[in-house]
Formats: structure tokens, sequence, C-alpha cells
């Protein structure tokens, strides 16, 4: 079976973590697949490229390792062209899946990408799968609810990341009989429970600390203004309580960065609270070996890789109960709390902190790998295909 996917979620030169989900589950799936992905980049006019693309340029030639891909410009403007981007970008990436002949198109981001899957697999006559992540779903922008519903509507099948997720995609237009939900795995080889110590040594964290980890990208709707809120005033009650430090270490990059670091300061908390940049999956796995919990305040989620790949590690979340993320969890190996309420996540904080968790009950629970994340993609493609007349 030869499966082209149109997407942007995948990793790039810029940001080589970026589209993690798709591209575990896109290399299990090249081993019993030809899979080759077509990226539809946008270029703006230089006089009109945004401030948030400054500093970033795709290298066309970077390959990363166990799935063919092409990356392939088209014309964009600058949220102007944003109702035409799918068709724009089909136009640009047709040719070139034409060519590579594809027995079935898979997609994920539901607009534009999968409006250029729509638009590429009609000219090819040849079905299309369409997977939702979350935001694409969660927040579709101005001008493109209907295109959205569209490709929900026209797809041969909707793949969605959770439960939640599903629901959404169905209100929205996709067939209850075409659609699915498949939650995501992690790299078991990477994520299991490792000796915490060690962990700590290598990363200097003191072995008598309480550590709480953040891994993700730095934006305030990951509930990170709650977290030095929450962190800052536990720190606080157990100075007074004469409990162990509890200290706090923010892992990963994104526009966030500046406006933390002035509320850590502005708290006095620089000495609970710590920035760390962002780091490969080993490094990812070795600060959740040396932490004590793992926390993911987020306003809103698809199915979260940090929240699996933590609970893989055997290490309680303290996480908000929204999207996906009670499919993934309960108080049984950690705490779900309201979003945007930092008395209730220093509260869940707290209390996870202050209880025995047996690691390998919890890594037991949750041994999901993106190996089986890529057979039931692969089942729902043949499926699809085998519905379908040969052209």
């Amino acid at each position: 079976m030869r499966v082209a996917v149109i997407t942007r979620y995948f990793p790039t030169s810029p940001e080589p973590w970026a589209g993690h989900s798709a591209y575990q589950t896109l290399k299990f799936l090249a081993q019993s697949c030809d899979v080759k992905v077509f990226y539809p980049e946008s270029e703006y006019p230089p006089l009109l490229k945004p401030r948030s693309r400054a500093g970033r340029q795709i290298d066309y030639s970077f390959r990363p390792a166990g799935v063919d891909v092409a990356y392939i410009p088209y014309p964009a403007l600058p949220a102007i062209s944003r109702p035409l981007n799918g068709w724009s970008a089909a136009r640009s990436i047709f040719g070139m899946v034409r060519d590579w002949q594809p027995d079935v198109i898979l997609n994920y981001i539901v607009y534009p990408d999968g409006d250029a899957a729509r638009r590429v697999a009609h000219r090819l006559k040849v079905p299309f799968v369409v997977t939702a992540i979350g935001s694409d779903l969660n927040v579709i922008p101005p001008l493109c609810g209907g295109l959205t519903r569209h490709v929900l509507h026209q797809a041969d099948f909707t793949i969605t990341v959770s439960g939640d997720l599903l629901r959404t995609a169905r209100g929205l237009g996709a067939p209850e009989a075409r659609s699915r939900a498949v939650l995501n795995g992690c790299d078991t080889a990477i994520f299991h429970p490792r000796d915490r110590n060690q962990a700590r040594t290598a990363l200097s964290i003191a072995a008598d600390e309480q550590a709480i980890v953040y891994i993700g990208r730095l934006d305030m709707a990951k509930g990170l203004g709650e977290l030095v809120t929450a962190v800052a005033a536990l720190a606080k009650k157990r100075s007074a309580q004469n409990l162990p430090a509890a200290r706090c270490y923010i892992v990963g990059d994104g526009p966030a960065h500046s406006a933390l670091a002035e509320s850590i300061a502005a708290l006095n908390a620089g000495q609970h609270i710590r920035l760390v940049p962002a780091c490969a999956s080993d490094g990812v796995a070795q600060w959740m070996a040396a932490s004590d919990l793992v926390t993911l305040p987020s306003y809103r989620e698809g199915c979260p890789n940090v929240v699996i790949e933590a609970l893989a590690s055997g290490r309680p979340v303290v996480a908000t109960d929204v999207g996906g993320i009670p499919e993934l969890m309960s108080n049984a190996d950690g705490r779900l709390i309201p979003a945007r309420d930092a008395v209730a996540l220093e509260r869940a904080l707290d209390e996870v902190l202050s209880q025995s968790w047996d690691a390998q009950a919890i890594s037991k629970k949750h041994s999901r790998g993106w190996a089986d994340v890529a057979t039931d993609v692969e089942t729902i493609l043949m499926g699809v295909l085998n519905r379908q007349p040969q052209p």
C-alpha cells in the first residue's frame, strides 16, 4: 500500500521536534507500507513576512530519519489568503503527489492541509483519511469554519487523537460510521521507569529535593502563569511547615519565555522555579526520571504526548481535566484539576508530592507504543482502500 501523507505536522530543520506524534507513527507505518510525506510550506512575500516567521527558514533538503519527505513551497499572504491556502497548497504539491502514484492519502491537520489532501485525492480519484490533532478543531481560524466542516464531511475516514476530539469532529460534520479515535502512544524503549538518583546526578538536582517538571511549549495557554503562581505559593507553605523543598523545572522554548521570566521575578520565586531549554526525547526521559511528578495545567489539549510519556515513565501527573487528558489518566495516576485555577493546582501538587507512588504500577498501565498506533492507522487505511472501487 502506497500512502501519501499531506501535512505540515512534521519535523522541519528549524523545528525538528514538530509533529512528534505523526513522525513517530509514520516511522512504524513505513515498515509495512510505502510512505512519503508531502509537506506544503507557506511562503510569504519578503516585505509581508509576519514577525512570528522571523528567523524561520526551512531547509528543503532536510530529511528526518526513517520517513521519506518532500518540503514544497506554496504562495500565501498573511491572514488574507487563509481561506485559499488549501487550494494553493494543493496546486503546488499536486504534480509530485500524482507522479508518486499513491493508493491512499493520509493527512494530519484538518485545515488547510486536509483541504489540500481532499483536493489532490479528488483529482487522483483515490480515498483520503484526515487526522485531527486538537488545535485544528479546538481553535478554528476565522473564515475557515466552513472549509473545516467540508473536509470532515467529505473525508473517507476521520481519525482523532482522543474521544473528546472525536465528539467535536462529529459535531462539525464527520460521519459517525467513518470516524474513530486513535489515541497516541510513546516510545517505550525511551520512556520507562529509570533510576531517579542517577537522573538527578546527571541534572545536578539534589537527592532530597521534590522536583515538579513541566515539559513542552512555553505558551501561557499551557497554564504556565497558574503554574508559576501555584509553585511560588507552595514553596512558601512548605518552607513554613519545614517540609522538603519543592522546585519546579519548566523545560521548553516558546513565545512566553520572557513573560514567564518576568512573572517568576515579580513573585521572587527564582530559587523555586527554573527555566530550562528544550531538549530531545532522551533528555525529556531524563527529566521525567528525575522528577517527583510531571504537570500539564493546560487550558485545552488533544492527546498530549507529555502525559503519555510521563505515565509510561512511572511518574504521577497533575493535569487539567480538559480534552483527551481524562482518557489517559485518573486520580489513581496523579490528579485532575480544573483549568485556570492556581489554587487547585497548588493543592494537587502538594497532595501528589505528599504521597508515595509505585512507578512500575503506573508504567504497566500505560505501555501503548507508536507501533500500536501505526497498526491502528494501517487497519483504517486498508479498510478505506478495500471499500473503494478501483479507478
